[in-house]
């Protein structure tokens, strides 16, 4: 009983823990975000770099969407063509 009531406390005590650093990064890595972006409004060619920002999130979205909205070729039929291609030419 006593170890487990141990194990208990241990997991009880890591949850906690891990709560805490979670907790932790989430306040620094907010806190840097909030630093980058009062330094990035204190520049005098913001507006500029918010155009370049845009510019380079859109390309970024086409990528994406060309990568996986893009339906792939159908690889048998153009086998198929292939093939039949070969034979005409043989046949001609």
């Amino acid at each position: 009983m006593t170890q487990e009531a141990g194990r208990r406390g241990g997991l009880d005590g890591q949850a906690l823990l891990l709560a805490a650093g979670l907790a932790d990064l989430t306040v620094s890595t907010i806190g840097s975000a909030l630093g980058a972006v009062r330094g990035l409004l204190r520049r005098s060619d913001a507006a500029e770099l918010a155009a370049e920002t845009e510019h380079d999130l859109m390309a970024r979205g086409r990528l994406v969407l060309d990568r996986y909205a893009a339906v792939p070729s159908a690889h048998l039929e153009i086998l198929a063509q292939h093939t039949l291609a070969r034979k005409a030419i043989s046949d001609g």
